[in-house]
């Protein structure tokens, strides 16, 4: 024998003779009766669920004192499908395993579930095959007619007799009521009468302008007035006109006007008007202008 077989053979016979032991939370064991505990069948409700259901798929698992179940994954079909999680839940008498599952099509039907789990106290782990489960799934609409047959087009139906006179009828009564809720709605001209004479006040006195301390206003009055007056008196000289522009048309018109004084007198009401102090006794030009616009009123 050879050297490196002889040294093959030696560690093959140190590895037989030391015995593995899978240490506590070193890893899972797999395998068929390693966890022991035994449970019952599945057991589908409600026992006959339609279409679009809630089905609960339950089975009871029994295992030692201090083991522990999960459930596996349940993947989905082409018919049924899950609607959550798997759950364990532990009583009195053991644990319960619970899917939730929605089949879509009428029907028997067979479910293959996932392998279940069982956690030993010391890190050991053990699966059962979880099986498979088989219940039936009836129509939300029950099919009432078993051997449905093709019935032949229905004949064409025949129209009633009709009364020619009710059409005309119809549309002679319609246009008779039209006519009249236009003659019934149609309302002679209201009388308007006339408006309620408005009284006017009578023009505020200077002096309470002056006594209120609004020369101001008292000035723009009497600017107003006058050269309303010269616009009434000689259309050319119109309002719209500067100072200089409305005396040289009211001198071409009237040679004789008082053009002078009626510069003077504009001039120092601008100047009462615009200016911040103007130190003028406007009660006196107020009265010098109400007195010029009387001459010039034909």
């Amino acid at each position: 024998m050879s050297a490196p077989r002889a040294a093959l053979a030696a560690l093959a016979a140190v590895a037989a003779a030391t015995p593995w032991r899978v240490a506590p939370g070193q890893g899972a064991r797999v395998g068929a009766g390693a966890g022991g505990g035994g449970g019952g069948a599945w057991v589908a409700t409600p026992p006959q669920p339609r279409v679009g259901d809630t089905v609960w798929l339950e089975r009871a698992i029994v295992v030692p004192r201090g083991w522990q179940v999960r459930a596996g994954k349940l993947d989905a079909t082409a018919e049924v499908e899950p609607l959550a999680e798997g759950t364990a839940l532990q009583g009195p008498s053991g644990w319960v395993v619970r899917y939730a599952v929605v089949a879509f099509t009428p029907g028997p039907h067979t479910l293959p579930l996932p392998p279940i789990w069982r956690l030993g106290p010391n890190g050991r782990a053990d699966s059962s095959a979880g099986g498979a489960v088989s219940f039936r799934v009836t129509n939300v609409i029950p099919d009432t007619l078993k051997d449905p047959a093709p019935r032949g087009p229905l004949g064409p139906l025949r129209l009633a007799a009709r009364n020619p006179v009710l059409p005309p009828a119809a549309v002679l009564i319609s246009v008779g009521l039209l006519a009249g809720g236009i003659a019934l709605r149609r309302r002679g001209p209201h009388a308007v009468p006339p408006p309620a004479p408005v009284p006017l006040d009578r023009e505020i006195p200077d002096a309470r302008w002056l006594a209120a301390g609004e020369p101001k206003a008292v000035a723009t009055r009497a600017t107003w007035r006058l050269r309303s007056a010269l616009a009434r008196a000689v259309p050319a000289a119109h309002v719209a006109l500067a100072t200089p522009e409305c005396l040289a048309a009211l001198d071409q018109a009237r040679p004789g006007a008082p053009v002078r004084e009626l510069g003077d007198l504009l001039e120092q009401l601008d100047r009462v008007a615009y200016a911040a102090s103007h130190g003028t006794d406007v009660a006196a030009l107020a009265t010098q202008a109400r007195r010029l616009a009387a001459e010039l009123t034909p």
